[in-house]
């Protein structure tokens, strides 16, 4: 049981880092302004919400990689961790 845990936490733990990639890939090459600059539109403007769904996006070349490779408990992992993005998004979209 130990090792279904581990297995499902690196799963979640590459997918917050592919997601926090997304983002910084977004804030830093996506958008015509500089990092700083997006950021604080991104939190003035309340858009942070679409801003993280587009930033996850990564995960769903993450989860068919562990797929692929046989690793079900990573890309379980990586599948609560999109969904966990995916309430978070939807809460504050009503905020």
């Amino acid at each position: 049981m130990g090792h279904v845990k581990k297995e499902i936490t690196i799963g979640i733990l590459v997918s917050i880092f592919a997601t926090l990639c997304g983002l910084f890939i977004y804030l830093q090459y996506v958008s015509p302004f500089g990092f700083y600059e997006t950021l604080e539109y991104v939190i003035e403007d309340n858009i942070i919400g679409p801003v993280i769904a587009l930033a996850a996006m990564p995960n769903l070349f993450v989860f068919f990689i562990f797929l692929r490779k046989n690793q079900d408990y990573r890309a379980r992992g990586v599948l609560i961790a999109s969904i966990t993005t995916a309430l978070i998004t939807f809460i504050l979209k009503f905020m």
